[in-house]
């Protein structure tokens, strides 16, 4: 596995190097090199991608994407499409396992065994996140993604996951219970905010109903295929097959997916690893200094509040 991360990451360098299907004016392939490792980094660990690929550019001081929203939507999907493929790689048995459950449990009618169980677990917190991410996401994020916003949701929400993961460990996933899956999904609608965090929340939430750290993370990672999965097709027909492509898309696009495809790999290994030994507190540091930093930043006045 870290084998073909590392040889993706290379060939994204390469073409990134060698400035392949780049136009000049528009998102460089070495600015979608950095996006997507962004991207394969912060949507797999719970500090937020979405913050995260909107401080980025405030920080280097790139504005295509802002100025070119239409862009920014169809280059969004491209990232995600990396990480989702990372994620369905590493839990390839699991995704065929419960997906033939469900079916098999749609057959029958029936609930009849633990994968079955987990599989309308999946399903049930798929639903309200799904409904919640059609309808409001573009809105919720133009609203929502100021860089003092990003720091207020980072400390908040790094907060909470450090108040949640001071409770027992006490339940497996198959432990969960069906209402307390669809409790999670609700969750998730919260991290159409930026500075929440998808996973971060999903963990919080598998935490307060007591499940260990690693189930916590694992149901975070499992919820993640269906939710951008819907996403990915949603966008990807919305805003790359509906609509043309501007010249010098291929390239990054490309790039991106590489790049948040192999990191994204490492970094669902790393975090299982990590989560099995310690508790989530590195993560609730990490997000409380990016705060702290954002608003150091303002303060300075090197970068404005808003982007």
């Amino acid at each position: 596995m870290y084998g073909i991360a590392a040889l993706l990451l290379l060939v994204a360098a390469i073409l990134s190097f060698a400035d392949v299907g780049e136009k000049a004016g528009r998102l460089s392939d070495w600015q979608a090199f950095a996006l997507g490792i962004t991207q394969g980094v912060t949507e797999l660990l719970p500090i937020s991608s979405s913050g995260h690929l909107i401080l980025v550019p405030w920080l280097a001081d790139w504005h295509y994407l802002e100025a070119h929203p239409d862009f920014n939507k169809t280059f969004d999907v491209a990232l995600h499409l990396g990480t989702l493929v990372a994620v369905v790689v590493y839990f390839w048995a699991d995704v065929v396992r419960y997906v033939g459950a469900w079916f098999r449990s749609v057959a029958r009618r029936s609930v009849s065994s633990l994968d079955e169980r987990i599989a309308w677990w999946i399903f049930a917190a798929t639903i309200p996140a799904a409904i919640a991410g059609a309808l409001g996401e573009d809105s919720i994020e133009s609203h929502l993604g100021q860089p003092w916003q990003i720091a207020v949701f980072l400390s908040v929400f790094g907060v909470l996951l450090w108040l949640a993961d001071r409770l027992p460990q006490q339940k497996r996933i198959g432990e969960l219970g069906f209402w307390p899956a669809f409790a999670v999904g609700i969750s998730q609608i919260l991290a159409l905010m930026p500075g929440v965090s998808r996973s971060g929340i999903t963990i919080t939430t598998g935490r307060f109903f007591r499940l260990d750290r690693d189930s916590a993370a694992r149901f975070a990672f499992l919820l993640l295929i269906p939710i951008v999965f819907g996403a990915v097709v949603y966008k990807g027909i919305k805003h790359v097959v509906l609509e043309s492509l501007p010249a010098g898309s291929i390239g990054p696009f490309v790039v991106g997916t590489m790049a948040a495809a192999a990191i994204g790999l490492v970094a669902i290994d790393l975090v299982l690893g990590y989560v099995r030994r310690h508790d989530y507190t590195v993560f609730v540091v990490y997000r409380l200094l990016v705060a702290a930093g954002i608003v150091i930043v303002i303060a300075s006045g090197w970068r404005g509040a808003h982007f």
